[in-house]
């Protein structure tokens, strides 16, 4: 697999990145430590994590797989902080305390003494900016995260927190794909200009530009899933049917899958430096690994991104 730098930073990650957030949930530990071992023996690299995900049980997971699936140094680790959920309530704090204190759950949970990126997961309307990057900051320095970054940060707040913090931002992770074109408008301008890279997660659209969707709601899928159907719901509309229906009609004609052509399609954009996959079964992922990601012929590409616009 091909890898890529993150902005202008030294650090070097795969064009794919697996996610996490199913794990110790959807996906139990057999299927991760597989998922683990084939990600990985494709020539994967970055594993994405966040102390949010199963309330730090997904964490707990990767650290119980590491030297026994994969060695350490075999992996890039990025993991979250700021952001948790209970009893169905979102919960944003990116104090330096609290920051501060999940960095070092995290770790405990991961089972290893740093991490490769560590992200502030949201924005904190109530904490000063700089008091967030100042644990940051600090995090770096002390050597318990090697970079760090923002995630859901909206254009100007990413470009505030390059401009202000007194250390190297090296990514963003936000939401893009043929189906979220929402980061063309400020984001991808904001990282560029900085010097950051995407990591773009939900890369299928939450799954529905894999064209499973099409006519009918799998019963193993997250759309059917009441815990996890709201996540799909907002692209199961007649708008982004239009946009699916263009993905498959091109991976008929190149003689590819429609998540080859919808991954491809984004990796190849200005400023991503990796995909975030989140696939929840070893049968997910192997046909995910299975993609040329290969450039689109420009003529199909621009025909997407019109398609795309327009809906």
């Amino acid at each position: 697999m091909q890898q890529r730098y993150v902005g202008n930073s030294g650090l070097r990650v795969s064009a794919l990145s697996l996610g996490t957030m199913s794990w110790a949930r959807e996906t139990d530990e057999q299927d991760a430590s597989e998922l683990l071992r084939t990600f990985v023996d494709a020539g994967g690299t970055l594993i994405d994590t966040a102390a949010s995900y199963a309330e730090g049980q997904a964490e707990a997971v990767l650290g119980g797989l590491l030297g026994d699936v994969v060695a350490r140094s075999e992996v890039v680790i990025s993991t979250k902080a700021g952001l948790s959920t209970s009893d169905g309530r979102r919960r944003v704090d990116t104090s330096r305390s609290g920051m501060l204190a999940g960095l070092d759950a995290s770790l405990a949970r991961l089972g290893t003494d740093y991490v490769d990126v560590w992200f502030a997961h949201a924005w904190d309307p109530n904490v000063p900016l700089q008091e967030t990057l100042s644990a940051m900051e600090f995090a770096v320095s002390s050597g318990r995260a090697r970079y760090a970054g923002v995630s859901n940060f909206n254009g100007w707040q990413t470009a505030k927190a390059a401009a202000i913090a007194g250390f190297p931002l090296v990514a963003n992770q936000s939401e893009y794909s043929l189906l979220q074109r929402g980061p063309e408008d400020e984001i991808l301008p904001a990282v560029e200009d900085a010097g950051l890279g995407l990591l773009a997660w939900a890369p299928l659209g939450r799954g529905v530009l894999s064209g499973k969707y099409r006519g009918h709601i799998p019963s193993d899928s997250r759309a059917a899933h009441k815990r996890l159907a709201g996540y799909v719901e907002p692209y199961l509309v007649p708008e982004s049917s239009r946009i699916v229906e263009a993905v498959a009609m091109a991976a008929r004609g190149l003689g590819r899958t429609p998540v080859d052509v919808s991954l491809s399609w984004l990796i190849a954009q200005n400023g991503v430096a990796s995909a975030l996959v989140g696939a929840r079964t070893p049968v997910q992922l192997k046909e995910i690994l299975a993609s040329q990601l290969a450039p689109l012929p420009p003529e199909i590409a621009r025909a997407l991104e019109d398609v795309s616009l327009a809906s």
